[in-house]
């Protein structure tokens, strides 16, 4: 494969697991490469922090195994059918696949051949960027022009772009997260035609690949002018068809600043009158991520401080009902609502809802100091009783600010209790 030049060391190159799983991978002479999103990312001098390297090598899987665990390293048959074998070397993952070629395809399925071609590798991948490879000494590797493609912006599929879409359907939505996140300027118009072309072929993937990319694209920095983009190429109404605009998703983005969350920004698509329960159904979201997202979706308390006039107590209260990672969760939509109706920048709003999020993550919940057990100490029975005199007992307890103590609360307990009796 031609040279393309040098990158500059990054410390996951001489990181000792990286080392470890190279120098096993190496052992009986094998050349061995990282590509990938390290590779990219080191070409443009971003920053970031990969907990996953990924490698190619042109050993099977079998043969892979066998070194790592020669090594001492841990072996994990991710994807044996592809050839993809996980090591686990100093706690870091480091996914190693054999170099191959597609045999047949169904768009949601492959058949592969493993071979030992370097160009025959880059050639079945999807985009020109994402074929650079490079040696461990940071020596890289441009086979197909993803070099010009990766420092223009410009996300271009390998060869025919409807043809790569036919050998898996993912890839119209990976051109959309990687335009996001690697495009600049105006999207490459053979690729947006392409996705346009094979837009229906989403609706046959699974929920979960489409769900877990959809999340993906959405933690990008700015996904908005992508969104808008796979709105108009007609792809959003086979991922969420309730889906037509993106309002109040930049003012999001921003009052996020550096901390962007994939299920956040999902719920403010799906705003207003959006179908959580059928969004998180039709992306296949974990039982977490959904009950996260109907929460954001459904009427909530009001938790906007300059809409509401929200006083300290209140939010406290509301704090103490519904937990802080919920709270915090909708004060960032309320603040975004807030300036997208307001026409506002959303930093320049920032100071009420920034003081709301830090109050929510440093507050320590308190814990209601008495339980059933104190209930029926009292003489009563077990059943409906007790649950009606501790949820009495702990409105006394919020609406005094939390304050009120174990012997101050259980006072307050007997009170009621002895009220009830008579």
């Amino acid at each position: 494969m031609e040279l393309a030049g040098h990158i500059e060391t990054q410390p996951w190159m001489t990181a000792p697991g990286t080392r470890a799983v190279f120098d096993a991978l190496c052992a009986e002479g094998a050349v061995v490469r990282i590509v990938g999103g390290a590779v990219r990312d080191a070409v443009i001098g971003r920053a970031d922090s990969h907990t996953e390297i990924d490698i190619a090598t042109p050993d099977g899987p079998e043969t892979v195994t066998r070194l790592l665990e020669a090594a001492g390293l841990r072996a994990v048959p991710t994807g044996i059918k592809h050839g993809t074998v996980t090591a686990v070397a100093a706690h870091r993952p480091f996914e190693i696949t054999t170099l191959r070629h597609d045999v047949e395809t169904d768009g949601r399925h492959a058949t592969v051949a493993f071979i030992d071609d370097w160009a025959a590798d880059a050639a079945r991948r999807d985009f020109t960027m994402n074929a650079l490879y490079c040696d461990p000494d940071g020596t890289l590797y441009d086979p197909v022009g993803g070099l010009a493609d990766l420092k223009a912006g410009r996300v271009r599929f390998i060869g025919d772009g409807p043809t790569r879409i036919d050998e898996d359907a993912l890839r119209v939505l990976r051109f959309f997260r990687f335009h996001a996140r690697y495009g600049s300027g105006a999207p490459d118009r053979d690729a947006v035609a392409a996705c346009r072309a094979k837009a229906a072929a989403v609706a046959t993937l699974s929920g979960e690949r489409v769900g877990s990319e959809m999340l993906k694209l959405l933690a990008v920095a700015t996904p908005g002018a992508a969104l808008d983009l796979m709105i108009e190429a007609g792809v959003m109404a086979h991922v969420l068809p309730g889906v037509s605009g993106i309002d109040g998703l930049a003012a999001l983005c921003r009052a996020e600043a550096g901390t962007p969350d994939g299920l956040r920004r999902l719920a403010m698509l799906l705003r207003p009158g959006g179908d959580a329960m059928e969004a998180a159904q039709r992306l296949r979201l974990s039982n977490d991520q959904r009950d996260r997202l109907i929460t954001m979706a459904e009427p909530a308390p009001e938790v906007d401080p300059v809409v509401a006039g929200l006083d300290p107590l209140t939010q406290r209260r509301i704090l103490y009902r519904i937990g802080a990672a919920p709270f915090i969760d909708l004060v960032y939509l309320a603040w975004a609502e807030a300036a997208f109706h307001a026409q506002r920048d959303a930093e320049a709003m920032a100071s009420p809802y920034d003081a709301m999020i830090a109050a929510a993550r440093d507050w320590p919940a308190p814990t209601l100091p008495v339980k059933g057990a104190d209930v029926m100490a009292l003489g009563v029975a077990p059943g409906p009783e007790v649950g009606r005199l501790l949820t009495a007992v702990e409105d006394w307890w919020i609406a005094g600010d939390f304050q009120a103590d174990r012997d101050e609360t259980l006072v307050r307990l007997k009170q009621l209790a002895a009220a009830t009796d008579v």
